[in-house]
């Protein structure tokens, strides 16, 4: 799908793609710094949760500018995925990172009780890879097809 079919305008689609691959590699820096944070002796889960929260949401954000679509700035990753899916994406596999919101507003201001569920790490990280890798690849596509 071309985002000038969407848009109507071609001067707009660059600039949206261009937005789009920075907040992608903004996302990549908290992705990157998830990778150094996966002793959990050496990082907080309430830390590594923001930045897991963090690039999932710039990632999210991401590939909905690269639709051409405006995104919400709020922290909501559930509100993400809801416009993603009515722009016709599939995001089945997606909706888990949903528990990450909490990170995003409720552990930066309160401590991960021992008894909250455990967040796997490196599982976490994979998901995020793929969700980063799979909107880079969204935006690659849509730049050759401009």
């Amino acid at each position: 799908m071309s985002l000038q079919g969407l848009t109507g305008k071609v001067e707009f689609c660059m600039n949206r793609l261009e937005e789009a691959r920075e907040m992608l590699k903004m996302a990549l820096k908290d992705l990157r710094a998830l990778e150094v944070m996966l002793d959990p002796d050496s990082v907080d889960v309430g830390i590594f949760g923001f930045h897991a929260q963090q690039a999932v949401e710039k990632s999210l954000k991401a590939w909905i500018t690269a639709l051409g679509m405006e995104h919400t700035y709020k922290h909501d990753l559930r509100q993400l995925l809801i416009i993603l899916r009515e722009l016709g994406c599939d995001v089945t596999d997606l909706w888990e990172f949903v528990d990450l919101n909490t990170f995003a507003v409720q552990f930066r201001y309160e401590d991960y009780a021992d008894t909250d569920a455990p967040l796997d790490r490196q599982d976490t990280i994979r998901r995020v890879k793929a969700l980063y890798a799979k909107v880079r690849a969204i935006i690659e596509e849509t730049e050759k097809k401009d």
